[in-house]
């Protein structure tokens, strides 16, 4: 076929459903090709070919990805976590070089949302409302004389995700230790208020954020929802077009999002496919579909909005057997 479409997922570990999706959105028209370092990650085995990889970290995994996507015709590729993204960023050029595509916003956008401070920087300097967060604890110590900020608060990494390592504290006492056992932390206020995701796709030719969707999260595991329900705030959208545009996002990102006496807070960005997005796919938010559009190289159609209110996701276990 002149016109197939062969997409490559990286380290595809336990996200079958985005697989899955790929495989019925492409309808045959070219293979889902998907990689992880360990041959019991159970998305593999939904791809249409799969191959084990060294870990992101060895030398030479660069070049095997290449590799993959040269004898593979290989017409976009993306991963689905946070360490991989800004090796893809960084290299995209290499990729474009043998015609593969990576769905991924530009290195330094990429590097701000894994620094949670520097994105906090950007996101305060631009006039948006985001989580008060220190890295100095003198000026932190300072504020709570000052009844800027209370206790609670969460001390975490300044580079960390999946919810590692994060510890909500009361007291001076607990920032100083944990200070002292480790670099690199962060302090943020305790947001007590509705926490929102919103799955957004930034169409890669037009640079315009073109779909939108927000769910309230009901229940958290280990940094990924495992139950929500879809919500539709006008004022939000406006938001979110506003802050993507800003900040020069590009493809599938995820944002975090607290609600606090009415007013919103962005709190994180993950610039790839959330563990959450099942919820807006199954909700007719085809985000696979709007990738698939600009790869051929058809500008998507706005679609912020279009979808329905209070519709519930609720994840639960599947299982995989391979024998050997």
């Amino acid at each position: 076929m002149t016109n197939s479409m062969n997409i490559l997922i990286l380290s595809c570990g336990t996200r079958n459903k985005i697989v899955q999706y790929f495989k019925k959105e492409l309808n045959g028209r070219g293979q889902v090709i998907a990689t992880d370092c360990s041959e019991l990650a159970p998305a593999l085995y939904d791809a249409d070919k799969h191959f084990i990889v060294p870990r992101m970290d060895d030398e030479g995994y660069l070049n095997i990805i290449l590799s993959i996507c040269k004898e593979n015709s290989i017409k976009a590729v993306l991963s689905l976590i946070d360490p991989e993204l800004s090796l893809l960023a960084e290299n995209k050029e290499k990729f474009y070089e043998i015609g593969t595509i990576p769905i991924i916003s530009d290195y330094d956008i990429v590097e701000m949302c894994f620094d949670k401070y520097r994105f906090y920087e950007f996101v305060a300097r631009n006039g948006f409302k985001t989580i008060r967060s220190y890295v100095n604890k003198i000026d932190f110590y300072r504020d709570v004389e000052a009844g800027v900020i209370n206790y609670p608060v969460f001390v975490k990494p300044v580079r960390g995700s999946a919810s590692i390592n994060i510890s909500k504290v009361a007291t001076e006492e607990e920032i100083d230790i944990l200070f002292d056992k480790y670099d690199n932390l962060m302090i943020q206020e305790f947001m007590d208020g509705i926490e929102y995701g919103a799955d957004v796709y930034i169409d890669i030719i037009s640079e315009e954020p073109v779909a939108i969707f927000i769910k309230e999260k009901i229940k958290m595991r280990a940094g990924e929802t495992d139950k929500s329900v879809s919500i539709k705030e006008k004022k939000l959208f406006e938001l979110i077009k506003k802050f993507v545009k800003k900040a020069r996002f590009r493809g599938i990102i995820d944002i975090d999002i607290f609600k606090v006496n009415g007013e919103y807070y962005i709190s994180e960005v993950n610039p790839r496919f959330g563990g959450g997005y099942p919820h807006a796919y199954e909700c007719g938010v085809n985000v696979l579909r709007m990738i698939i559009n600009n790869l051929d190289g058809i500008i998507n159609q706005d679609v912020v909005g279009h979808y329905k209110q209070d519709v519930y996701m609720m994840k639960f276990n599947e299982v995989k057997i391979l024998r050997k």
